[in-house]
C-alpha cells in the first residue's frame, strides 16, 4: 500500500490548504479594522489603543470592569466600549499610556484555560483552533494544568487523524469492560452518542 495520497485525496487537500488560508486572510482583514491590536496567553489579553500623540492620563476616560471595558478620549466617543468576551480579574487588570500614544491595556482572564475568540463581543471572532502558543515547558506547569494540557493535546492528535479523543476511548473501554461481565447481553445495536 502507498503512502502517497490518491489524486482525489491530493485535491481535497489542496482544496482544505486554500480554504484554511482565505480563511486566515478574512480573519487577518477584519482584525486589522478594529481600533485596537491584540494578543493573548491562556492567562492573559494584551490590547494596544493607539491615541493621538500627546495624549496624557488625564485626557482619558478608562473604564475596566469584570466583563465590560471603556477606553475613550474625555469628551469624545469612546474608541471601545462593550462587553468582554469573558470575565476578567479586576484587581490584575491595568492599563497605562505609552509614549502619550497608546494605551496598553493588560487583562487577566478569569478562566485561564480558554483562548477568547476576541476581546469585546461586538468585534469578528478568531479562529482559536488556529492559535499557536509560545513554546512553553510542560515541566513549568502545576501537576493537574500539565496534565489537563496532556489530555488536550493527545485529543488535538487524535481529532487530526480522525480517531476518538480520550473521553470517547474511555467510554468505548468502560463499555467493553461492561460487554465482558454482561456476555448474556446482546449489545448489537448499541451506539454511543456523541
Amino acid at each position: 500500500m502507498s503512502d502517497q495520497p490518491t489524486p482525489e485525496q491530493a485535491k481535497s487537500i489542496e482544496e482544505t490548504k486554500l480554504q484554511e488560508k482565505l480563511a486566515k486572510e478574512q480573519e487577518e482583514k477584519e482584525q486589522a479594522t478594529l481600533p485596537y491590536t491584540w494578543k493573548q496567553t491562556l492567562q492573559d489579553v494584551d490590547v494596544s489603543i493607539p491615541v493621538p500623540k500627546g495624549t496624557r492620563g488625564r485626557d482619558l476616560d478608562i473604564v475596566i470592569k469584570k466583563n465590560h471595558i471603556k477606553i475613550a478620549l474625555k469628551g469624545q466617543p469612546p474608541i471601545i466600549e462593550d462587553e468582554l468576551c469573558q470575565n476578567v480579574r479586576l484587581d490584575d487588570s491595568t492599563w497605562t499610556l505609552e509614549d502619550q500614544k497608546e494605551v496598553l491595556l493588560h487583562l487577566e482572564k478569569v478562566n485561564q484555560m480558554q483562548w477568547w475568540e476576541h476581546v469585546v463581543k461586538s468585534a469578528p471572532k478568531i479562529d482559536t483552533k488556529k492559535i499557536e502558543p509560545e513554546n512553553s515547558q510542560l515541566g513549568d506547569l502545576d501537576g493537574e494544568t500539565r496534565a489537563m494540557v496532556e489530555k488536550m493535546m493527545f485529543d488535538q492528535r487524535q481529532k487530526a487523524m480522525g480517531k476518538p479523543d480520550s473521553d470517547t476511548l474511555k467510554k468505548e473501554d468502560m463499555f467493553k469492560k461492561f460487554q465482558a461481565q454482561h456476555p448474556e447481553m446482546d449489545f448489537s445495536n448499541a451506539k454511543f452518542a456523541p
